[in-house]
């Protein structure tokens, strides 16, 4: 059977698809018939203890975060008051401190050595902890803290734009039948914006599944923590797959609510073109509580973690110079950096070749790519990890077999398999860029060019390329930016003594030493600020 320009482009499609799908699809299967069942084991002694905590801390961070993230929505869009220019883009630099280090933060301001404790016994005179007082720093409820501090900007960004598109005339009406500013949000704002409010409030609650650092730190049994505990302590891989399904069930649960949230978060006005929102200007009191309330969100997620992350990096300069992290950087910058292209490059593929066959099979395919971006880094780690080593070793004694020489582990000795985690972790990032960025391009241009004797890789080439390259950077930079973040998957795939800059902090930091944690910290934050300035810039494009 000969396949044309087109076979090839949705045979191509077709592969990328499969190749993303795999490890969700492998996960399924070692749970299904693993080794050693000890699923009977997990019901009875471990499991409820992880889906409870798991529960409590996914609904804990949906509820605060989304107090954080609509409240301050409301209040940047309603009321004009000192700071609030400044704020409105200041509540998404959270977006750029990975939940992790923001722990690490938190315990270290908090915790009995710390300066907020030891001011409290200068002050009040005490000398010991047993003269006062103080709440458990490393608990469940500070886990739940910092994961909303970090995560409520995805809920504010959802919110913002629901209560913008929103008719003024609606409250100015309210307004005139007596409705004050509590009434207003309740009865008027919050029912219009809810649909936004619960998808911004799934995806929270999807990172919170997904975790690994913060509930590590604290000591908190999540679903998450139980993979690594039954894979790496217990050996039991099965069992690990079996939590992974569980998580997986949970995950596209949240998936669903938050499409559904989408699909339903916009309204239409009645008029064509719909008076926009009054700001009230707050004075005194009022504007300071309204300052006071905004900004409390920004300093949990970003100020206390980068002052003293900065502070530790101050004290200990040397740890600029330490062993390993010059090498840690390396890594990170190859295996972002590859992934990044090679996600980019994937995508832009794919879509392309679903848009130029039209065929059934690639256009079905092409939405279930977006799954791995919800599966956690742990789960796919799961679904790479033991295919990969299964296929490494048969390679390895092929080689031996023809050549008499062992190569060794190819594929798992290297980072052949964190480069295929974030392929799979953030395509659906790469996949949404460029279908948008296709949707673009006027269709009459690449059909002049094929007119003109263009292949249908040359119309790529020369036509659409050079017209989404904005688009296509804006996606390397979000994919690197998210690969450099990624802590579970790195840390289960990686070879032995390979480090990136998120495994030396995490390393670092539960050994309790965050003067070496603070300089990797502080790279991967600088990281994570590009594309919170790239995410803004958008931002303010749409608003022109």
């Amino acid at each position: 059977m000969r396949l044309g320009g087109g076979g090839l482009w949705s045979l191509g499609a077709v592969l990328i698809a499969g190749l993303v799908l795999l490890p969700i699809v492998a996960v399924c299967w070692i749970a299904a018939f693993p080794t050693e069942n000890i699923w009977p084991h997990l019901m009875s002694t471990t499991l409820p203890r992880y889906l409870t905590n798991t529960a409590i801390l996914a609904l804990g961070v949906g509820a605060l975060a989304s107090a954080m993230g609509a409240g301050s929505a409301w209040l940047i869009t309603m009321y004009r008051f000192p700071g609030a220019g400044a704020l409105e883009w200041l509540l998404l630099l959270p977006l750029a401190i990975p939940a992790y280090v923001g722990a690490y933060a938190l315990v270290d301001f908090l915790d009995y050595s710390g300066p907020l404790q030891v001011l409290l016994r200068e002050t009040m005179g005490w000398h010991s902890a047993r003269d006062y007082w103080f709440p458990a720093v490393r608990s469940r409820g500070a886990a739940v803290v910092v994961l909303a501090a970090s995560l409520y900007p995805y809920i504010y960004l959802l919110t913002r734009a629901a209560f913008r598109e929103q008719s003024g005339g609606s409250y100015e009406v309210a307004r005139a039948l007596g409705a004050g500013p509590l009434a207003l949000f309740w009865r008027v704002g919050l029912p219009l914006a809810r649909p936004a409010i619960a998808a911004g409030a799934a995806i929270a609650m999807m990172e919170t599944v997904a975790d690994f650092g913060v509930v590590d730190y604290f000591g908190v049994q999540t679903l998450t923590t139980g993979i690594f505990t039954t894979w790496l302590e217990a050996g039991n891989a099965g069992g690990a797959a079996q939590i992974a399904c569980v998580i997986l069930a949970v995950v596209f649960a949240l998936f669903a609510l938050e499409k559904s949230g989408r699909r339903r978060a916009r309204y239409h006005n009645s008029a064509r073109q719909a008076r926009p929102v009054t700001r009230v200007t707050l004075k005194g009191g009022a504007g300071a509580l309204a300052t006071c309330a905004t900004f409390i969100p920004f300093g949990l997620g970003f100020v206390l973690p980068v002052a003293v992350i900065s502070h530790h990096a101050w004290l200990h300069p040397e740890a600029w110079f330490g062993p390993g992290l010059g090498r840690a950087l390396g890594h990170t910058l190859a295996t972002g950096g590859i992934a990044a292209v090679l996600t980019v490059t994937a995508a832009l593929f794919m879509v392309y070749g679903v848009r130029l066959t039209g065929r059934k099979l690639p256009r079905l395919l092409l939405p279930l790519t977006t799954l791995g971006y919800a599966a956690p880094g742990a789960v796919l780690a799961v679904g790479i990890l033991i295919p990969l080593a299964a296929l490494d070793h048969r390679v390895a004694d092929l080689v031996q077999a023809v050549t008499g020489t062992d190569p060794g582990l190819l594929l798992t000795g290297s980072a052949t398999g964190i480069v295929l985690a974030y392929l799979v972790r953030f395509f659906a990032l790469a996949q949404g860029a460029a279908d948008s960025a296709f949707g673009r391009v006027s269709p009459s241009l690449p059909m002049a060019a094929r007119s003109l004797g263009r292949s249908a890789g040359g119309a790529l080439r020369e036509v659409y390329l050079p017209l989404m390259k904005g688009s296509v950077g804006s996606a390397l930079l979000l994919v690197f930016v998210d690969c450099v973040k990624e802590l579970p998957a790195t840390m289960l795939l990686r070879p032995f003594n390979y480090e990136t800059l998120a495994t030396r902090v995490h390393e670092k930091a539960s050994l309790e030493n965050l003067g070496e944690a603070a300089p990797p910290a502080l790279l991967v934050m600088a990281v994570g600020l590009l594309a919170v300035a790239l995410l803004a810039r958008a931002n303010l494009r749409g608003r022109g």
